[in-house]
């Protein structure tokens, strides 16, 4: 259309403009050459044997009947492709009896807030890891894959290959993965909401190897804060929320000491004095030294 009004004496750059395609793309093709239709001498035999069902039928059905009645060598995938030029496609799907694997069930347990979001970028390996199970089909049947991924080292740290998506398969691939763990690591894991994990016995091991976090919101320092709670390893990561003798900064957009100051009250002061406090800046601390020597813990501050 471009082509022809701008052979009419219509200016190039009004008629770009105007339709918005780019410059580049309409160059592009117009130097490229027109593309050929795929065996147009079978569209006229295609579209009748399309049309012999009231709903039509498929490309595979079309390249059959092209191949028994006209001696055509075609494939089906080439029939497939001379449809979609015409402008013909098949309205009814064949009904089978497979479907993909879903673990999701509702909510049938335990549920965490998803910490990572979709931010999978670590510096080293044993910080983010993530798992899920896909179903592979085969001749004999159907096989199930449950690894798990560290984002860091880009390697499957831990996998169970088996015939059953159950509890079994977790159990084997977390026997795999958590002795492997080094000494100090506590990664955060990944997953959907798929049934298995959130059944006590995969959470409970997860948190037996310093696995889970609990995530708190902590609004105060921004409105979207959160501080994370290793409840297995009594250990605080209060990033910009708490500090060694102090608090973080409130003057920040959507920062509001009102909300800080109960955040302090209701989800800092509460918890164990034994926990250990790893802040984003500063000397690692507890909750008990915080209620006794920082200033923002104690009575006059509310």
């Amino acid at each position: 259309m471009i082509r022809e009004l701008s052979g009419q004496g219509h200016a190039l750059g009004d008629l770009l403009a105007a339709s918005g395609v780019p410059a580049s793309t309409y160059h592009y093709n117009k130097a490229k050459p027109p593309k050929a239709p795929t065996r147009p001498g079978l569209w006229d035999k295609a579209v009748e044997i399309f049309s012999r069902s009231p709903n039509g039928c498929g490309h595979r059905q079309i390249a059959m009947c092209l191949r028994a009645e006209e001696g055509e060598a075609i494939a089906d995938k080439t029939v497939l492709k001379m449809m979609h030029e015409i402008g013909i496609s098949c309205g009814i799907r064949r009904e089978t009896d497979y479907h993909r694997y879903n673990s999701y069930k509702g909510v049938v347990g335990r549920t965490f807030e998803n910490v990572l979001g979709r931010d999978f970028s670590a510096d080293g390996p044993w910080q983010k890891l993530g798992t899920d199970v896909t179903e592979f089909k085969q001749s004999w049947g159907k096989a199930y894959f449950a690894p798990v991924y560290d984002f860091g080292s880009k390697e499957i740290a831990a996998w169970s290959i088996s015939r059953h998506p159950n509890m079994a398969q977790q159990e084997e691939m977390l026997d795999m993965l958590i002795p492997k763990i080094p000494e100090g690591a506590h990664p955060i894991m990944q997953s959907d909401m798929g049934w298995q994990y959130q059944h006590d016995k995969y959470c409970g091991r997860l948190e037996e190897a310093g696995i889970v976090f609990r995530c708190i919101h902590t609004p105060g320092h921004t409105e979207g804060s959160c501080c994370y709670l290793i409840e297995s390893m009594k250990a605080l990561i209060s990033g910009d929320t708490l500090f060694e003798g102090s608090i973080g900064r409130t003057d920040l957009p959507t920062g509001d000491m009102n909300q800080m100051k109960r955040t302090l009250e209701e989800k800092i002061k509460v918890l164990d004095d034994e926990i250990e406090v790893y802040p984003g800046h500063g000397g690692i601390t507890t909750i008990k030294d915080e209620k006794s020597w920082n200033p923002f813990l104690g009575g006059d501050f509310f």
